[in-house]
């Protein structure tokens, strides 16, 4: 096992569309290992090189959202972002695999966002099947939490969509209440089983592996589209 994760890390580290940063009580964000990058607030100009829209997927797992939004829009860019490289490596390959230039990934604990992105540089953001964090103890650490709220304002476009999709009531329940008490948001749309009638949004028509898992044992899917910072679309 420890092999097999060693040797996904040193493939993820050959690509040159993975970024990583390795230790975050000095942050800097690396790829093919030692080489030093910073593309904060010109990551669509200098490395994607256009101007099309960036989309993060936070916390992406295995990247599943990320691949089929890239493939789906090839006119978007996609960045996936996770602090696991094992799950990384996934979704990195089907890039490679696919020679998609439109993805790319971030290793990096989310509470570090800033650093890497820049204010108003970021147009929309997907929260897919995120750890619920289910005592009340460690709410502060879930990814829609005010705290997180708080971080990704700033480094959104005026208007930027998010979207969260769950199998977890509690994190539903609780998603809906913080956006209600949060100065700025605005809940755009909501449902607690997406799947009982036709989808509202095409975009919600790609499963992930844990997506599927909550599926197959008769969970319902959760999803919650907001903004943070002005009139979504």
């Amino acid at each position: 096992m420890a092999k097999n994760k060693l040797k996904k890390f040193k493939e993820i580290s050959s690509y040159d569309f993975v970024f990583e940063n390795p230790d975050p009580k000095q942050p800097g964000l690396y790829r093919n290992e030692t080489e030093k990058v910073d593309f904060k607030g010109k990551w669509t100009s200098d490395f994607f090189k256009n101007n099309q829209p960036l989309i993060l997927e936070l916390a992406c797992g295995r990247g599943e959202y990320t691949v089929a939004l890239a493939e789906a829009y090839p006119d978007k860019n996609f960045m996936g972002l996770d602090i696991k490289g094992a799950r990384i490596w996934q979704g990195a390959t089907f890039v490679a695999e696919k020679n998609l230039k439109n993805a790319a990934f971030l290793r990096t604990r989310i509470e570090q966002i800033s650093l890497f992105f820049d204010n108003q540089e970021i147009d929309e953001i997907w929260i897919t099947f995120p750890d619920p964090f289910t005592r009340a103890s460690k709410e502060n650490k879930r990814l829609t939490s005010r705290a997180f709220l708080q971080r990704y304002k700033p480094l959104l476009k005026q208007g930027a969509v998010l979207h969260l999709k769950t199998d977890d009531e509690g994190l539903y329940l609780f998603t809906l209440e913080e956006l209600k008490n949060f100065a700025g948001a605005e809940i755009l749309y909501h449902h607690d089983d997406i799947y009982a009638s036709e989808l509202p949004f095409h975009e919600l028509q790609y499963k992930t592996y844990y997506e599927r898992a909550h599926l197959e044992v008769g969970k319902t899917i959760k999803y919650i589209r907001f903004t943070i910072n002005g009139n979504g679309i």
